[in-house]
């Protein structure tokens, strides 16, 4: 899958060749009722409150990757003063007394995590320090990345403080944000859903990756169904994904894979029949939301989760909706329909059962053995394998599935 500039564009969705107050309306102190014909002061007055409405779509849910435990989510941050609004650090607090840092954004980081959806694409952003400006009446999406060394460090609850400057008031404001709950369940453990080795993640949980960026409006609200999604493509021992012809689909190792069910489950969408691309051309059929995901299957796994196969080659579909399946049946070939540059499958778990309009959801596999990590991966270069139990691989993790 595309992040959200790419939805309709038919943007490739692989990133190499394989490829979203009680006081708002009192915003400034000390200054006079204005009329429309009156202008705005020469100079940004003091400031009553620090005019941003910050939200959290989804509260972070812990979850383990490299060793590490990490909390992922977004601020949605919104303007509602007069004046342009520059964010100079965010900061992530324990809501416990004594408060903890946790993690802390400024200056050049801050303005990779942050984005202006609808003015930036990927690939082309704004200048620093613009991105960290917010106009009046703009929205800015800050892609939240904590990272904790043990699931003890966990707090129950974070929150934020966030120094700005107002138009060009003299001295920074400070907002101190109510309190988010953060999810410490275990996240679901699931299989597997190919089976082998030189699997590379690509496009896997980060956060600068495509998918954690998908910010898809869909019936009013905006969704990240992506956030950590994984597009699997097979290498052969020299670090490629194919031999022969680079145009035939038939050429890349994953062509054909079987694809397994991670869960017990039931069936709750599946579409088929749309046609295959060729590699590294545009695709043969219009992307729209209804074929981004190409021949697909949606399953429920139950517990509020969705488990979600993309990109499969037609005809080769196994189930129908409303049918049972159990952990590791075969659902289906790997194939390249879709939005999709390439043979891979596109994989993710979300709250919902449908293609964009869902919240993507950590997960876990019981285990998986790390081969190495890097697009310039080859076997003969690979270390010993390293046994990850209970985790997620993260971008570009070539792996290899137990059986």
């Amino acid at each position: 899958m595309s992040s959200q500039p790419d939805m309709i564009a038919a943007r490739p969705c692989l990133k190499r060749a394989y490829a979203a107050s009680l006081l708002a309306t009192v915003i400034f102190a000390f200054s006079p009722i204005r009329t429309h014909a009156q202008s705005k002061p020469e100079h940004t007055p003091r400031q009553l409150t620090p005019p941003l409405d910050v939200t959290v779509p989804i509260d972070p849910t812990a979850f383990k990757a490299g060793g590490k435990w990490h909390l992922v989510y977004e601020l949605h941050v919104v303007n509602l003063g007069r004046w342009d609004c520059q964010v100079k650090s965010i900061e992530v607090l324990t809501s416990e007394a004594p408060s903890k840092s946790l993690a802390s954004y400024a200056d050049a980081v801050l303005d990779v995590v942050m984005s202006h959806p609808g003015v930036e694409t990927i690939g082309k952003t704004l200048e620093a320090p613009k991105k960290t400006i917010i106009g009046p009446g703009m929205l800015a999406v800050v892609y939240m990345w904590v990272t904790l060394d043990k699931l003890e460090d966990v707090p129950a609850k974070i929150r934020h403080r966030i120094i700005m400057r107002i138009g060009d008031y003299p001295e920074a404001i400070t907002l101190e944000s109510v309190p988010i709950i953060v999810n410490r369940n275990p996240v679901v453990v699931i299989s597997p859903p190919l089976r082998g080795e030189n699997w590379l993640a690509a496009n896997g949980p980060s956060n600068t990756s495509i998918h954690r960026r998908a910010l898809n409006p869909l019936n009013g609200r905006a969704y990240i169904s992506q956030r950590y999604a994984i597009d699997w493509v097979q290498l052969y021992p020299d670090g490629k994904t194919y031999r022969g012809d680079p145009k035939d689909n038939r050429a890349y190792r994953a062509y054909g894979a079987e694809i397994c069910a991670v869960s017990d489950g039931v069936v709750t969408e599946t579409k088929d029949g749309i046609q295959q691309n060729i590699p590294n051309d545009k695709p043969v059929v219009p992307i729209t939301v209804e074929t981004i995901g190409g021949n697909h299957v949606i399953m429920d796994i139950g517990a509020g989760r969705f488990a979600y196969y993309a990109h499969l080659q037609p005809g080769s579909l196994r189930v129908k909706v409303g049918d049972k399946v159990r952990r590791g049946d075969v659902l289906g070939l790997l194939g390249n329909s879709g939005n999709s540059t390439e043979p891979h499958l596109h994989s993710h778990i979300c709250n919902a059962s449908s293609e964009l309009a869902c919240e993507g959801l950590p997960y876990a596999f019981a285990s998986f053995d790390l081969l190495g990590n890097g697009e310039t991966w080859k076997s003969s270069d690979a270390h010993e394998p390293l046994k990850r139990e209970l985790e997620i691989p993260i971008e570009n993790d070539v792996v290899r599935f137990q059986p």
